[in-house]
This record gives structure tokens, sequence and C-alpha cells, in this order.
């Protein structure tokens, strides 16, 4: 199994695998967004706590994520490890935000997709 970088969107080459890991892993970002929103809402105990964290933890992963790892191909280019770590820690944040609510099934699914679209997406072509 060969590791390698997929590179902008426009430059894949689009199996129906690909497809599909694509769709899912645009709805693991999306669901990243709204698992920090939720988190941040519930966590926090005063309203401007709330409103702080529920927006500011989904505001600061979304910048990481067009920093660092936009399929349509980042401002700043990071070595491929790193990306890869990168973008598993970020997801595996949305993970935890669902986990520390209580929503532990999710997490663990959520969790697990994001792991399995991580690998199909730097090991096939």
């Amino acid at each position: 199994m060969k590791i390698r970088r997929p590179g902008p969107v426009n430059q894949r080459q689009w199996t129906p695998l690909t497809a599909v890991n694509g769709g899912v892993a645009f709805g693991l970002e999306l669901a990243l967004l709204a698992a920090l929103c939720y988190w941040g809402f519930k966590t926090g105990a005063a309203l401007g706590t709330r409103l702080l964290l529920g927006i500011g933890a989904p505001a600061l992963a979304a910048t990481v994520w067009g920093l660092f790892l936009a399929a349509g191909g980042p401002k700043f280019r990071l070595p491929l490890a790193a990306e890869i770590v990168l973008k598993l820690v970020v997801l595996g944040a949305g993970a935890l935000a669902l986990y520390a609510t209580g929503r532990t099934t999710l997490a663990t699914v959520y969790g697990v997709l994001a792991v399995v679209t991580t690998a199909v997406e730097y090991t096939t072509g």
C-alpha cells in the first residue's frame, strides 16, 4: 500500500470509491463543525461562554482546515505525514466533542468514519 497526497480536487482521478469517499469526507467536515458547535453550546455555563465556544470552536476548526487541509489546495502545504496527522486530529476533535456531550455511539461512528475516509483518501488513486 502506497501513501500519497491526493492533490487538488480538480486534478484527481475519480473512481466510484473515491467519489463516495469524497462525499462522506465532506459530510464529516460539515459534521465536525456541527459537533463543535453543539459541544460549545452545551459546555458553557454562562451565555457568553456558550456563544464563544459554540461559535469560536467551529470557526477555529474551519480556519485550520482552510489553511492546511482544504481539498481545493491549502494555503500552506504541510509534509505528508503532518497533513495526515493534522487531519485526524481535527476530525478527532469532532468525535471528542460528541463524546463529551454524551453522544458516545455517534462519536464512535464518526471517529471510525474519519479514520476510514482518511485512509482511503491517502491510499487510493
